[in-house]
């Protein structure tokens, strides 16, 4: 009995002192790799994993809609109170109004976070990404400003692109206003600025970060985070996505 007690005692002192922790080297930063050209290197193919394009901020699920967390940092949009109300419209007209419905492009950053893959390649003066979804390309230029006298908005922007240490940063200007940030209706006006941040944190996934400011939509800048995995099956490719010919063949 006596025996039992001290080595109940002995359990029990070795509880109090807590776990024993062993002692782990630092784990190492990301090294990421390089193109032939000494830039990082980002190419391969791409994909989200969320719902961010059914709604970027936090969603109950609906029919054909699932739930999802919001990718909004901070959680909601600081839209003016007139923009409020034109939100809430374009989400009683979303399958008629939303661009997507009308297989027309549907900027950034949604083409970021469609449900399609898409592939980036680079070349010592240019980055560009090819999207599944209805075959869009878009170039980003590292060499050159956004031209001051540009004619036409543009349902893609004109992207301008540097390198800050390993994150490929992209400023985006001149847009149409007919474009949404998601199906559920959140939009922005002609004076959207875009700033995006790609950053590779391993082998198969990479962070980004986007900024959004409008002053004639927005009380203020706000930011989303989402991470990007890269592919994996073998023999993967980009497919088509004949949109128009889809939609069409449903008028028939």
């Amino acid at each position: 009995m006596r025996g039992g007690c001290l080595g109940l005692s002995a359990l029990l002192l070795f509880l109090a002192a807590g776990p024993v922790v062993a002692q782990q080297p630092a784990a190492e930063a990301y090294a990421v790799p390089r193109t032939a050209f000494g830039q990082p290197d980002l190419q391969g193919i791409w994909q989200v994993l969320n719902t961010a394009v059914w709604d970027i901020e936090d969603h109950s699920a609906q029919l054909g809609v699932p739930a999802g967390q919001g990718v909004v940092v901070g959680g909601e949009i600081p839209y003016q109170p007139w923009a409020a109300v034109q939100r809430a419209e374009n989400y009683e007209n979303r399958l008629t109004d939303d661009p997507e419905a009308n297989c027309r492009m549907v900027g950034v950053p949604r083409i970021t976070y469609m449900p399609y893959p898409f592939q980036i390649v680079q070349t010592p003066t240019q980055v560009t990404i090819l999207y599944e979804y209805v075959h869009t390309v878009r170039n980003i230029y590292l060499d050159g400003d956004h031209p001051a006298d540009m004619p036409d908005r543009l349902w893609m922007g004109d992207s301008r692109g540097r390198w800050d240490g390993d994150t490929l940063v992209v400023d985006a200007v001149h847009f149409t206003d007919q474009t949404w940030f998601d199906r559920s209706g959140n939009f922005h006006s002609e004076a959207l600025h875009v700033v995006e941040r790609y950053t590779r944190t391993g082998p198969d996934h990479m962070v980004y970060e986007v900024t959004i400011e409008d002053p004639e939509v927005f009380t203020e800048s706000w930011q989303m985070r989402m991470p990007l995995y890269r592919r994996q099956e073998e023999n993967m490719r980009l497919l088509e996505y004949e949109c128009h010919a889809y939609l069409e063949a449903g008028r028939e």
